[in-house]
């Protein structure tokens, strides 16, 4: 299956690219040698994607790896864009509603096709700049000692794009909620953790006023995971790898209340990753050694699982909440009808029984920074009874 898809991943841009360059070709009004400039420019750019994905920007300089990153991945959403454009004019021209004139060494037509790409990625900019606060209620029948409100995220991305400046913006995002806990369902790096550590990216995360908690992502496993779990400790980030966690809870009039346990799952890339269940047996075990009273092990149960697949287990063995990230909803449209038939649920609120899900869309983005039909948001939860 990761064949097929790696597959599908190479092999149909390469044939986007053909059918957007034939298209290109016959509707520039120049001659043969100014249209093969722009053709080599939009191939060799287009081509760069594969070289940003290849490691070898860690060898450049900081700024010019950045340059050739936005410009290699921003290229494969361009080339989509194209290839929907040019299927829409082959259609209307099929159909006798737009004339042949119209793409063929059209100057007007050409400027009209770029106007439509510079507006519609302009846009998309714009959108993924916006980042949108997502309010979420999550009920309990479990008693607590108080609410607790918890900023949520997912899916940062970090590195040549998303730089430490755009970090910052986001900590001040998450610090003006005043949060008792802040968790992050993993891919906080993108592909590499070099630009982090050369913008000293963990001083960002230090200025959080409230205590971090992150699963792995599959994009930890691309950088480097060793690497990546170092820089999570210079951040101050507690990292649970398959691992539990008790979350201290302040007193209140009420009483210590049900313990709530943190469960951060390794990422599905590992094959070998621990079961759910084991995990749950061990939080009960958790619950039990620390509240004596609770002798079944009861508590709160939260799951940070970064990618969102088998909802039903977490149903099955009694979590109460799930975060999730990792599908980006797409990113863009149309891709998002793609992700929306993919997963039970690719993005939002869901519910299964008793436990309740959120699967985020992602504060950040992988590649080129643009958001179409969906958004870049950050989620402030109440957990309340």
């Amino acid at each position: 299956m990761n064949f097929l898809w790696a597959s599908i991943f190479f092999l149909l841009p390469l044939l986007g690219l053909a059918y957007v360059g034939w298209h290109v070709w016959l509707l520039l009004p120049w001659g043969a040698l100014a249209k093969s400039h722009v053709l080599v420019l939009g191939v060799a750019s287009f081509l760069l994607l594969f070289f940003d994905v290849s490691g070898r920007l860690d060898a450049m300089s900081l700024s010019l790896a950045r340059v050739l990153y936005k410009i290699g991945t921003s290229s494969l959403f361009i080339l989509l864009y194209l290839v929907m454009l040019f299927l829409v004019l082959d259609l209307g021209r099929l159909c006798h509603v737009v004339p042949r004139s119209w793409l063929y060494a059209n100057g007007w037509t050409a400027l009209g096709v770029a106007a439509v790409i510079i507006s519609v990625f302009s846009y998309g900019y714009l959108r993924y700049r916006h980042k949108v606060r997502v309010p979420l209620k999550v009920h309990t029948t479990k008693p607590l000692a108080r609410p607790l409100r918890v900023v949520m995220a997912s899916d940062l991305h970090l590195g040549y794009h998303n730089d430490r400046r755009e970090l910052a913006r986001w900590v001040d995002l998450m610090n003006a909620e005043h949060p008792d806990f802040i968790l992050i369902a993993g891919d906080i790096v993108d592909l590499s953790v070099r630009p982090l550590l050369d913008e000293d990216m963990a001083a960002e995360f230090r200025r959080l006023s409230a205590p971090v908690y992150a699963c792995l992502g599959n994009h930890e496993y691309y950088s480097g995971q060793p690497r990546a779990r170092q820089f999570y400790r210079d951040a101050g980030i507690r990292l649970l790898i398959d691992e539990v966690a008790l979350l201290p809870q302040k007193p209140s009039a009420k009483g210590e209340g049900t313990p709530i346990v943190l469960i951060g799952r390794d990422d599905r890339t590992n094959r070998r990753r621990k079961p759910l269940s084991y995990l749950m047996d061990e939080a009960r075990a958790v619950v039990r050694t620390f509240f004596p009273r609770q002798t079944k092990g009861e508590g709160v149960f939260i799951v940070l699982d970064h990618q969102p697949y088998h909802l039903e287990k977490a149903e099955r063995e009694g979590v109460d909440f799930q975060l999730s990230g990792h599908t980006h909803r797409g990113q863009v449209w149309p891709a998002s009808w793609l992700t929306d038939w993919m997963y039970e649920c690719s993005w939002g609120p869901h519910r299964r029984g008793r436990t309740q899900y959120y699967v985020s869309s992602g504060i950040g983005i992988w590649g080129g920074r643009f958001r179409i039909g969906t958004q870049s948001e950050y989620v402030v939860a109440t957990f309340t009874n």
